[in-house]
């Protein structure tokens, strides 16, 4: 801090600050940190994140979802007031004993360490302000919007040894052993890495801690793991903060949840694209479209995956994202689709003109995101859309099936000699990816054919992999948990699965006149 000499200012010590302008000094800071970080729960994504999983303390445990946001502000790297230790060490060459006067300042500084903690604001003292009030969750009105409770009525046969129940409890037991493990050997890590028996950070989180209890807490709720959701939610509670400066990765929202969405969204609607295709990569810089290479997969999927998300979590009211996504469609379908010559369907990737026959395993959600688009194409397409997603899942499964573990690879090619095969080393592995179960629990959600609940058990193995990446438990996991559970559970009238599968609720109105669950 740079301070500038007043006339009539004599410095009473190295600081150049007299005793009292310290403390003062002092008091201003903690109050401004104070103020900082209890200003994180005004930012949306983290007190929607608190909002949806913590309960307040006067709660007993269990799976309750949270009416009003906390006002603690959030645990993790705060700035602590000077540390007297830390200052005595530091002015020990200047200073070969310690002075009362500096005894009395050091006490002084102990004393606002510990006042800091009790001066964040709680949720009795936060003024309610219009801005405030604004920002409060009604759970209740939430609720009484659902058409269906969040985990179903578990309508299915009662009979402990049905086969349904029975796959579903083993998915849930794959569950409760993936957690095991990380909380064992990795706790508080981004994530495992269950052939070291330790946890790993890396670098795609932003200087994050904890993706993995992060991702694993809707997963939790849903199976209904008590003791272990406890201990998922007293982590983040206790241990989770924003309090980074990194750069993160995220998907492109594509909706039109804010104005700036919004702009960014019509910018790209109304720029000159090639053949209607919209590239992976657009420079911020010069505004045109780089490199030209159009993927479904990698880099591209949750820009069109989004476009029909928002049309149904909007209820179907963003007519912008309608009509983006389905002209989308339309120029995949005319540039990208093609059929092998032993008939499975792909969607190639584009690079400047030239097609590369293949597919990613990222891009095997577009079967799921394919068929939950098709009810609202024009009418004399929505037969064609959902045959074309069963195709593409078809070839997804068979990506599967051709391979040695009976588990697809990272990229698969069609060729004169292989087709839905791995033709490379470095592709040929599986990280416990969740497109393609993603697709079949849409399939099977909306057209009920066993095959899918077949193609997804078929997926229920042990893999030993040098990472147990956070999607696993967030995505691969539940949806093959919803694969396997009634309609009601997550019902997809109610919920949006974003692109890590993490539901959101669809923006039902009060007066949209619609039959919804009593509670």
């Amino acid at each position: 801090m740079l301070m500038r000499k007043v006339p009539g200012f004599v410095p009473a010590s190295p600081w150049g600050l007299r005793l009292p302008q310290k403390f003062l000094f002092l008091l201003f800071l903690s109050g401004l940190v104070t103020l900082c970080f209890g200003a994180l729960f005004l930012l949306p994504h983290s007190s929607r994140l608190k909002r949806l999983f913590l309960a307040p303390r006067a709660q007993k445990p269990g799976l309750e979802l949270v009416a009003e946001v906390g006002g603690r502000s959030p645990p993790g790297k705060q700035e602590p007031p000077p540390n007297p230790a830390l200052a005595e060490r530091a002015l020990g060459a200047r200073h070969n004993r310690v002075s009362p006067r500096r005894k009395e300042w050091m006490r002084r500084a102990q004393h606002l360490k510990e006042w800091i903690p009790r001066a964040r604001p709680t949720e009795e003292h936060i003024p309610t302000t219009a801005s405030s009030s604004l920002l409060r969750f009604d759970f209740e009105a939430f609720q009484r919007r659902l058409r269906h409770p969040v985990l179903g009525t578990r309508a299915e046969s009662t009979e402990p040894q049905s086969p349904v129940r029975a796959q579903r409890e083993k998915i849930k037991e794959m569950m409760q052993f993936a957690w095991a493990n990380y909380r064992r050997y990795a706790m508080g890590k981004n994530e495992l890495r269950p052939l070291s028996k330790d946890g790993y950070q890396g670098h795609i989180f932003g200087g994050l801690n904890g993706a993995t209890i992060i991702d694993s807490l809707d997963t939790l709720y849903l199976m209904e793991l008590k003791e272990e959701f406890q201990e998922a939610k007293a982590w983040v509670e206790n241990c989770f903060h924003l309090n980074v400066s990194e750069a993160a990765s995220l998907p492109r929202w594509a909706g039109g949840q804010s104005a700036s969405g919004e702009k960014i969204r019509r910018v790209l609607r109304e720029m000159k694209k090639p053949y209607g295709l919209y590239p992976n990569f657009l420079s911020p810089v010069t505004g045109n479209w780089e490199q030209h290479h159009v993927s479904i997969g990698g880099l591209g999927d949750s820009f069109y995956e989004y476009l029909i998300k928002s049309w149904l979590m909007s209820a179907k009211t963003d007519t912008e994202a309608k009509v983006m996504y389905y002209e989308a469609l339309e120029a995949i379908e005319m540039y990208l689709l093609n059929v092998s010559p032993g008939g499975l369907t792909y969607i190639a990737e584009w690079r400047g003109g030239i097609l590369d026959h293949k597919m990613g395993h990222l891009a095997c959600f577009s079967g799921g995101m394919i068929a939950l688009g098709a009810e609202d194409a024009k009418e004399e397409k929505r037969a064609h859309y959902q045959e074309l997603a069963a195709q593409i899942t078809r070839t997804c499964h068979e990506s599967y099936a051709r391979s040695d573990t009976k588990l697809g690879p990272e990229a698969f090619w069609f060729n004169s000699n292989k087709e839905a095969e791995a033709t490379h080393e470095g592709e040929s592995y599986y990280i416990l990816r969740p497109e393609v179960v993603e697709s079949y629990m849409y399939l099977w959600r909306l057209t009920h054919d066993p095959i899918y609940r077949e193609w997804g058990w078929e997926v229920v193995t042990v893999s030993a992999r040098g990472r147990q990446q956070s999607f696993f438990l967030a995505e691969t996991l539940k949806y093959l948990y919803l694969l396997f559970s009634e309609d009601d559970t997550l019902s997809l009238e109610d919920w949006v699965f974003n692109t890590e599968a993490h539901p959101l609720p669809v923006n039902h109105s009060d007066s949209s006149g619609s039959t919804r669950h009593p509670y």
